[in-house]
C-alpha cells in the first residue's frame, strides 16, 4: 500500500535492531504473555458474554470454522489469490525490471521518460482503481492490472538505481579490463544492480498483496478478499477471524521468504539503502522532460476529437481540466477534498502519537521489546485492508470507523521509525548521560528524542502518506460522509468519466503535497544535524 516521494526518498530501508531475537530462551518466552493474556481475555468476554456472539466470536468457534474451511473452501479461494498475485508480479517485475533497467542505462531515457513516470506514480493504486472498474469491468482484467500498477512502479524504481548507480563506480574498472559488452553486463552491472533489483521486490510483493486484497474487497466473487466480504455481511465474524490469520501467516512467510532469498543470492556486501536521485539538468536538457507528457496528452485529445474511442469511456483532458476546475470553484471537489484531509490528518494524530509512544517505550526498554515486539511484529504482515470487514462489524460505516482504519494505516511507520531509531543511538550517548548525571526525563528531552529525530521524522513523513492512502480506502470502502475517495466510487458507478480523473488528478497532487510537507518538517526538525 505505500507510495513515497520520489525523489529524495530511501527506497529500502534497512532492517532494525530487534534485541527479542537474540534473547536467551527464558527471555524469548516473554514474547508469549501478551498474546496468552488476549486469548485469555477473549475467552473469559466470550464464556461471560460481554459482548454479542456476532460481535466477538468465542474462540471455539472461530477453530471449529477454521477447521472447517481448512477442509476445501479456504484453501479454493487462496488458491485463486494467490494465482493472481503470481501472475500479476511475474509480468509487473519482468515489465519493471525492463523498463527499469533501460531508464538506468540511458541517460537521454531518464530525462524523457522518468519525469512522466513519476508523475503518473504520484497516483497511488487506489486512486486508479474507480477508473480501472469503469474501463475493464470486475473480472479478471481488472485485478491483474491493479496489480501490474502496483508492482511496477517499485520494481522500476529501484532497478533504475541499481543500473544507474552501478555505472560510474565500475566504468573504470571495465575500461582497464577491457571487458566486452556482454560480460560487463553479467559480471559487473547485475551484481551490482542486485541489491537494490530484490529490495525492490520485496517492497513490490508487500505492495502487490495489499492492492489485492483491496480490489478484492471491492469487486470480486472469488479469493480470499471476497470470502470476508461474504463472511462480514452475513456477520459471520468468525470466518473473518481465520482470514485475517491466514493473511498474517501469508504475510510473515513471504517477507521471510524474499528474506532468505536475499542472504542466499547477495553473498557480497552492498549498501542496505538505495536513493533515488534527480539528474541534474542543464539549459534545454529541462525541456526534454516535457516532451512526453505534451505528446501523450496531444495524441489523447486528438484521439477523443477525431472520434476514435468512446468519449463515454475515455473522455478529453480538456474536459477533465474543466471538470476539476468547475468542481474547485463550485466546492463540490474541493469540500470533497477537505473532508479527506482532515480526516488523513486526524487519523495522523490518532495513530502517530501511539506509535510513537509505543516505539519510544520498546526503543528505550529491551523487556518491553520482548514482550510487545513480537506480537506488534505479527500484527505488522497483515495486510492493512484485511482488518476492514472487521472494523467495519466493530464500528459501522461512519466517522470512528474510517478514523480508526486511517490511525491504523499510520500507526506502524511512525512506531518503527521511532523504535529503531531510539534502539540504535549510539552508546557513547548513554556515557556522556551518565557522566553528566543526567536525570531519566533529562537524559530523553536531551540525548535520546534529539539523537532519533532523523529517524522519528522520517516516520513520520512516510506515516503522512500512509494516512493519505488509508483515507481514500477507507472511504471506498465506507462511502458515507463524503470525501474525495467517495466522490469517485460515486463517479465511476455513474461512468462519470471526467470526474473520476479529475479526483484522481487531485489525489495525486495532495498526495505530493502531504509528501513534500513532510520532507520539509523532516529538513526543518533536524537541520542541525547538517550545520
Amino acid at each position: 500500500m505505500a507510495r513515497l516521494s520520489l525523489s529524495s526518498l530511501p527506497l529500502a530501508t534497512a532492517p532494525g535492531r530487534r534485541p527479542w531475537l537474540r534473547a536467551l530462551p527464558w527471555q524469548r518466552l516473554q514474547a508469549w504473555y501478551l498474546p496468552l493474556l488476549l486469548a485469555a481475555l477473549w475467552w473469559l468476554a466470550s464464556r461471560n458474554q460481554w459482548m454479542s456472539e456476532q460481535i466477538l466470536p468465542a474462540p471455539a468457534l472461530v477453530w471449529h470454522s477454521a477447521l472447517e474451511l481448512a477442509q476445501g473452501e479456504l484453501w479454493s479461494h487462496l488458491a485463486i489469490s494467490l494465482q493472481r498475485l503470481l501472475v500479476g508480479l511475474l509480468l509487473g517485475v519482468a515489465a519493471g525490471a525492463v523498463l527499469g533497467a533501460w531508464l538506468g542505462a540511458s541517460r537521454r531515457a531518464e530525462r524523457l521518460v522518468l519525469p512522466t513516470f513519476n508523475a503518473l506514480a504520484q497516483i497511488p493504486t487506489l486512486a486508479w482503481v474507480p477508473l480501472f472498474m469503469a474501463l475493464f469491468g470486475i473480472g479478471e482484467l481488472l485485478k491483474l492490472v491493479v496489480l501490474i500498477k502496483a508492482v511496477i512502479v517499485p520494481v522500476t524504481l529501484h532497478t533504475l538505481v541499481g543500473v544507474r548507480d552501478a555505472q560510474p563506480r565500475l566504468r573504470e574498472a571495465a575500461a582497464v579490463l577491457r571487458l566486452p559488452t556482454h560480460l560487463l553486463i553479467s559480471r559487473l552491472i547485475v551484481p551490482a544492480a542486485l541489491p537494490a533489483f530484490l529490495a525492490g521486490v520485496r517492497l513490490a510483493l508487500a505492495t502487490g498483496w495489499t492492492s489485492l486484497l483491496a480490489v478484492e474487497l471491492l469487486a470480486s466473487s472469488e479469493g480470499i478478499g471476497y470470502l470476508m466480504v461474504w463472511a462480514r455481511q452475513l456477520f459471520m465474524l468468525d470466518i473473518v477471524f481465520v482470514c485475517i490469520a491466514v493473511i498474517g501467516v501469508l504475510g510473515l512467510l513471504m517477507d521471510r521468504g524474499l528474506g532468505w532469498l536475499d542472504q542466499r543470492l547477495l553473498h557480497w556486501p552492498h549498501p542496505a539503502t538505495a536513493q533515488l536521485s534527480a539528474q541534474r539538468l542543464h539549459g534545454w536538457q529541462r525541456l526534454q522532460a516535457l516532451y512526453l507528457p505534451l505528446a501523450l496528452l496531444l495524441v489523447w485529445q486528438l484521439a477523443t476529437l477525431a472520434g476514435w474511442v468512446d468519449p463515454n469511456i475515455l473522455v478529453a483532458p480538456s474536459q477533465v481540466l474543466h471538470t476539476t476546475l468547475e468542481g474547485v470553484l463550485d466546492g463540490s471537489l474541493s469540500a470533497a477534498l477537505a473532508v479527506s484531509v482532515g480526516r488523513a490528518l486526524g487519523g495522523l494524530l490518532l495513530g502517530g502519537l501511539l506509535g510513537f509512544g509505543l516505539g519510544l517505550l520498546l526503543g528505550l526498554s529491551r523487556p518491553a521489546e520482548r514482550l510487545l515486539g513480537p506480537s506488534l511484529a505479527g500484527l505488522r504482515q497483515i495486510a492493512i485492508f484485511a482488518w476492514v470487514p472487521l472494523l467495519t462489524a466493530w464500528f459501522g460505516l461512519g466517522e470512528l470507523a474510517k478514523w480508526v482504519f486511517v490511525a491504523l494505516a499510520a500507526f506502524f511507520p511512525l512506531f518503527i521509525g521511532t523504535q529503531r531509531a531510539v534502539a540504535n543511538l549510539a552508546p557513547q550517548l548513554d556515557e556522556v548521560a551518565r557522566v553528566l548525571r543526567l536525570s531519566p526525563l533529562q537524559r530523553l528531552r536531551r540525548v535520546v528524542l534529539p539523537g532519533a529525530a532523523p529517524g522519528i521524522f522520517a516516520g513520520l513523513r512516510v506515516g503522512l502518506i500512509y494516512a493519505w492512502l488509508g483515507t481514500i480506502g477507507a472511504e471506498y470502502f465506507m462511502p458515507s460522509g463524503g470525501g474525495i475517495g467517495s466522490l469517485m466510487i460515486g463517479a465511476q458507478q455513474l461512468l462519470r468519466m471526467d470526474l473520476i480523473m479529475a479526483g484522481m488528478l487531485l489525489v495525486g497532487l495532495t498526495g505530493a503535497l502531504l509528501g513534500a510537507l513532510g520532507q520539509h518538517i523532516e529538513l526543518r526538525a533536524t537541520r542541525w544535524r547538517r550545520a
